[in-house]
């Protein structure tokens, strides 16, 4: 999926890279599940242009949390909010002042239909379909930031009974793109393929629907001192790097 954003962006980050590079070293990087597309995309240009490699964690934010409360071995966190990256740090399981804000998620409601959803999300109070699939609210801000949006739209109690729940986004996908839910609410991320809808159908839902999905990104203690790790976030912090992540779907 990312080999088009590479050429894209690749030379770019290459000159802004290099001054960057030291011995290659890899670190472990937890993600939440929203954000693992263009995280291989950033690591495909880290790896080219520094030799530093990941490895790549993915997970619901609040299960990843768990892990790293328990002591799990992760050089550096993206979280799916800022309030979990915010615990971890009152906790001291992180690097002080290495907490930055990375992304902002959009929230869509997606059939692998292409004539199912409709551009106002009217397809919610109509019949043509059996269940609708949201991420976990506990450990999933998407999932939480879904059950926002019904609420708001007065569908609460008349799509309980529809609901099925994902772990985390990448399931909740997963349930719409096998056919075992006709709709999900799932990241603008996970159907988009260089900028554009990969397949099905797409309600992109108002940002006022919402409380805004700010997903932060911290060092962890583990991390300190890992020069792959601190490349990484100096990529994403960069031009050519904020760029790449826009073309998932995302804003700052």
């Amino acid at each position: 999926m990312f080999s088009r954003h590479l050429r894209l962006f690749l030379s770019t980050a290459a000159l802004l890279l290099a001054s960057w590079s030291a011995q290659a070293a890899q670190a472990t990087v937890a993600v939440a599940a929203n954000f693992a597309e263009p995280l291989r995309a950033l690591a495909a240009v880290l790896e080219k242009t520094t030799g530093h490699r990941l490895e790549i964690v993915v997970g619901a934010t609040g299960r990843l949390y768990a892990q790293i409360a328990n002591g799990a071995p992760f050089d550096l966190f993206l979280a799916a909010d800022q309030a979990t990256v915010a615990k971890a740090e009152s906790e001291g399981l992180t690097v002080p002042g290495s907490r930055f804000l990375y992304a902002t998620g959009q929230l869509v409601l997606w059939s692998a239909r292409p004539d199912l959803v409709d551009k106002q999300g009217q397809v919610l109070r109509q019949d043509g379909w059996r269940r609708l699939a949201v991420a976990n609210p506990r450990t999933a801000p998407y999932g939480a930031a879904a059950l926002q949006t019904l609420a708001q739209l007065g569908l609460t109690q008349a799509l309980a009974p529809r609901l099925v729940q994902g772990e985390s986004i990448a399931q909740t996908y997963n349930f719409a793109h096998t056919g075992n839910a006709e709709l999900a609410f799932v990241a603008l991320s996970q159907v988009l393929e260089g900028g554009r809808l990969k397949s099905g159908s797409m309600w992109v839902v108002p940002a006022q629907y919402h409380e805004p999905i700010r997903q932060d990104a911290v060092l962890l203690k583990r991390g300190a001192r890992n020069e792959a790790a601190r490349a990484l976030v100096k990529l994403m912090q960069s031009p050519a790097g904020q760029d790449l992540i826009r073309s998932f779907g995302y804003t700052f």
